[in-house]
């Protein structure tokens, strides 16, 4: 008997959760292990129960998508992770491949082609929808070559954290509650920040966050 594809499916939305389940479900190849609405939480499943495939969003509470596909793909046995977002502009896919992430699948495109995303990835390949192979005739190789010229700080695992929580609007009290750490840590952690990036206000953390795939601004076009 042919073994089947675990999955850990990584979506805030509980609607869109039941959908992915429900579709993988019915193609007969594919096993649920576990569901996660957070970043964090899906770190922890997946480090637990070493799923062959995470599907995830990159717009997530408590460690957004792409941070926590970057843990995932750093740790001892990588996870393979297929990145499901409503938006495929170039930072969000360069933050993607950035992230180690091996394929990327707009959530406009038919359930089959995720399905089929899933089976590729889980083979070691790598996948990107029809409207990002429309943009660039190889992702992995054309994307890097356009977007070259930019270069992005290289942040720790927590200034990550931090920074999504500032660019969500937290203050540095809920900030510092969130992780458990003290107020003048998370000072420490938007100084250094702002130092990295070149920032001088929260303002330019939240648009830093935006441009790059950290939070999603309700104004993004889909693509």
């Amino acid at each position: 008997m042919k073994t089947k594809i675990t999955v850990i499916l990584a979506e805030d939305h509980l609607i869109v959760r039941e959908g992915i389940r429900n579709l993988l479900e019915t193609e007969g190849d594919f096993t649920v292990v576990a569901e996660a609405k957070t970043g964090r939480e899906v770190v922890e499943q997946a480090s637990r129960l070493r799923p062959d495939v995470v599907v995830m969003d990159i717009a997530m509470p408590n460690l957004n998508g792409l941070e926590a596909c970057r843990q995932l793909s750093a740790a001892a046995k990588p996870t393979r992770v297929l990145i499901l977002s409503a938006h495929g502009n170039d930072a969000y896919v360069e933050g993607a491949l950035d992230a180690g992430a091996a394929g990327f699948v707009l959530k406009q495109a038919p359930g089959r082609a995720l399905a089929h995303a899933i089976r590729e990835v889980h083979a070691g390949r790598r996948f990107f929808s029809e409207a990002i192979h429309r943009r660039f005739r190889d992702p992995e190789t054309d994307f890097r070559a356009e977007t070259a010229p930019r270069k992005h700080a290289s942040l720790t695992p927590r200034e990550a954290e931090v920074l999504q929580l500032v660019a969500e609007g937290k203050a540095n009290k809920e900030t510092a509650d969130e992780l458990g750490i003290s107020i003048k840590t998370v000072e420490k952690h938007r100084t250094n920040l702002m130092r990295k990036l070149n920032l001088h206000d929260t303002a330019g953390l939240t648009r830093y966050a935006i441009d790059t795939g950290v939070i999603e601004s309700s104004s993004q076009e889909t693509v």
